[in-house]
């Protein structure tokens, strides 16, 4: 893909149960019907971000910082969801 629609930014999970079943799922949804690669990763750790089970693998609790790096011909809004997806913190309490 096109490193020039390569966009990459940080998210602290919000969820007081972490990034859970629930949310990674929603994540997943969010980001699967966009036309680019989605790559998180929690330290050292790098799986593909429309993959519900490399999500789970991350073990991401709360406050766990995750750096989501997206690229190809919809990066940009695929982050826009992504974005309001954190903000609504996963429509979790």
């Amino acid at each position: 893909m096109s490193g020039a629609s390569k966009l990459q930014k940080t998210y602290t999970v919000p969820n007081k149960l972490g990034l859970h079943a629930r949310p990674a799922a929603l994540f997943v949804q969010a980001v699967q019907r966009f036309r680019c690669s989605v790559l998180v990763a929690k330290g050292d750790t790098e799986v593909n971000g429309k993959s519900l089970m490399g999500l789970m693998m991350l073990a991401a609790e709360q406050g766990s910082q995750l750096r989501v790096t997206l690229d190809g011909a919809d990066a940009a809004q695929a982050l826009v969801e992504l974005d309001k997806l954190f903000v609504r913190r996963f429509d979790e309490a």
